[in-house]
């Protein structure tokens, strides 16, 4: 029997990757087949190129982490709003974050406006589109006349290293799923059993190791965006170092009805010693290869030399722009230059923002703790100042006067602050008494991919999934756990990460908890908005992060649309959460939706709901 596809309009343009249309699958092609166009599998793969656009919509459909019309996730709303960095209040309905997580309403029986609100809704996500479309190609590439066989081999792997992901991305929100071994069609029997969560990350480092040996290290300009050696071994780091983690590898289970779906039931130290040994396998080719690094600051001034602000452009290099050295895996859904205004619209349009909770976590540009006990109403208490200090050879200019930043750098890039230039030139919203401050902010608003200037957003866009500060600092965790403490290369990793953006090596001598603790901080400071946060959250069973109430910062500013002086408060940030009197660790992972398991193919549901 032939099989069928409906063909994606797809151009592989000049800067990567692109898909131009959308391609209705249906519970993520599970129990529905894909429309038909009438092309057949032998018009499809009558050549590379016709092969390469089937190859290409797995690509388009990967995980994609901003806001956009790709996906409604979440309603709409950041996956970040529900950690401890960011607070949500869109308010609208079909919001997640205030519908289904704060007010705790979340439940498998979604209905209406409230299904899609979810971090992950399960048969409705794009996952199993990416797998089929891999299977696809991989079951008929070998169909292609005077393919060139290395050629061949490298796309073969590529669509592997797609598969690894988007199962990879199924594990951290739902743990062991249904593994499929082939292009599903639409009138074979629908019987797919839930996978344990031994065997699906099993089969995702599978995936990452055969695909490994037939791809490059990295990749000409004109590929960039396409899978490499870097992207699989980087993959598998991450998925071992979760699988690891103490949620999930413990003798203790996380929650009394988890079983082998969810976890694996004991602890094992030689699950630790596989990630190290998948870091040192990443580690050796870089050592080999070259090419992955991370941005450094560039002198903007001679005379001045290197600046707050200089550190603070490094850090954005590397996650911006297409085709940085620190880009292992990047997911291009367009070109266009206003493909993420969504993203930013959020922070237009509600009164969302980031947490002072999280703010407080950011040092003084010279590496020591902010104070917890600042003294916000009385700033001439401290002679710092929290975010700007006066200075005529700063780099920050609000109404003829210029200023220098006193934190780390990657606060200002995370968060917009009082003060800071924001998203078009003008002075940010986020003090009281601007002109277009919103109700509800705690404070703060988001930066991160808004940035401060029209001209930042002049460039293709792309969700850096993986970069290469999360390779160095997974490979220092995967140490630290391995070797009872810190080894010389799980320090110089870590400082590197610190030492970009102009902070001070780690203190040294540092017990394993210590540096454990020190590490986790360094990922929430490294990988706002990168969707890091939820996930170490998940892994490391961080109770304290879902039951701590959120506090704000009330400004008060000296003009209603470009103030220099401020007067601060603290105050607690609205909406408050359930989980902060009733957590329970169900939420660890999402539920499955009633109507997927009442299809009985095969899948079961998560602990607690």
């Amino acid at each position: 029997m032939k099989k069928f596809i409906q063909i994606l309009s797809i151009a592989l343009l000049g800067a990567g990757l692109v898909a131009c249309e959308s391609l209705k699958l249906g519970d993520a092609g599970l129990s529905k087949a894909p429309e038909t166009s009438g092309a057949t599998i032998d018009t499809l793969f009558a050549s590379i190129t016709d092969a390469d656009k089937v190859l290409t919509t797995a690509y388009y459909y990967l995980p994609y982490g901003l806001l956009t019309d790709f996906d409604s996730k979440m309603g709409g709303d950041f996956l970040e709003s529900i950690t401890d960095h960011f607070i949500s209040n869109k308010h609208s309905d079909n919001d997640g974050p205030n519908n289904l997580y704060y007010s705790g309403g979340l439940s498998a029986n979604l209905t209406g406006s409230y299904a899609g609100g979810e971090n992950y809704r399960y048969g409705s996500e794009k996952d199993y589109t990416v797998i089929r479309y891999a299977w696809l190609f991989l079951e008929n590439a070998d169909r292609i006349p005077n393919a060139d066989p290395a050629l061949l081999a490298r796309k073969k792997a590529e669509a592997k290293v797609c598969m690894a992901i988007a199962y990879a991305n199924m594990l951290r929100y739902l743990g062991g799923v249904p593994i499929l071994d082939h292009a599903v069609e639409a009138d074979e029997e629908m019987k797919y059993p839930r996978n344990t969560f031994a065997e699906t990350v099993d089969f995702i480092v599978k995936l990452c190791d055969e695909a490994a040996p037939d791809l490059p290290w990295s990749v000409a300009a004109a590929d960039d965006g396409r899978m490499t050696r870097a992207a699989a071994l980087g993959l598998k780091l991450r998925i071992l170092c979760f699988a690891a983690s103490p949620t999930f590898n413990s003798d203790t289970k996380w929650h009394p009805d988890a079983d082998e779906y969810t976890c694996y039931g004991n602890y094992d130290h030689g699950r630790w010693a596989a990630a190290k040994a998948a870091a040192d396998e990443f580690m050796k080719e870089q050592l080999s290869n070259g090419f992955y690094a991370l941005e450094q600051a560039t002198v903007a001034d001679p005379v001045k030399g290197i600046q707050p602000r200089d550190y603070r452009l490094a850090y954005r290099r590397g996650y911006v722009n297409r085709g940085s050295t620190e880009s292992i895996i990047s997911i291009r859904k367009s070109n266009s230059t206003s493909y993420h205004d969504n993203h930013f619209e959020v922070q237009g349009s509600y009164g969302s923002g980031c947490s002072l909770n999280w703010v407080n976590k950011f040092p003084w540009a010279n590496g020591e703790p902010f104070p917890e006990d600042f003294p916000w109403e009385d700033k001439g208490a401290w002679p710092e100042h929290p975010f700007f200090k006066p200075d005529p050879n700063g780099t920050l200019k609000v109404n003829n006067a210029t200023f220098t930043e006193t934190r780390d750098p990657r606060l200002y890039e995370n968060v917009c602050v009082p003060g800071d230039i924001w998203r078009d030139g003008s002075v940010g919203r986020c003090y009281d008494n601007h002109k277009y401050h919103q109700d509800g902010c705690p404070g703060f608003t988001m930066m991160k991919f808004v940035m401060q200037q029209n001209s930042d957003r002049s460039n293709p866009p792309h969700w850096c999934m993986m970069r290469f500060a999360e390779v160095l600092l997974n490979a220092a965790e995967a140490y630290n756990e391995a070797d009872g403490g810190p080894t010389d290369k799980a320090y110089s990793y870590v400082n590197a990460v610190r030492n970009r953006v102009g902070l001070p090596n780690l203190p040294e001598d540092m017990t394993q908890e210590e540096f454990r603790k020190a590490l986790i901080l360094e990922r929430e400071l490294e990988f706002g908005f990168e969707e890091v946060r939820w996930f170490d959250m998940v892994r490391w069973g961080l109770t304290e992060a879902f039951t701590t109430p959120l506090k704000g910062l009330t400004s008060i500013g000296d003009s209603p649309t470009a103030a220099t002086v401020f007067k601060f408060k603290e105050k607690e940030a609205y909406p408050p959460r359930k989980w902060y009197t009733d957590f329970n660790t169900k939420w660890y992972l999402a539920p499955i939706p009633a109507i997927e398991i009442n299809k009985d193919y095969g899948m079961t549901q998560n602990p607690g709901w």
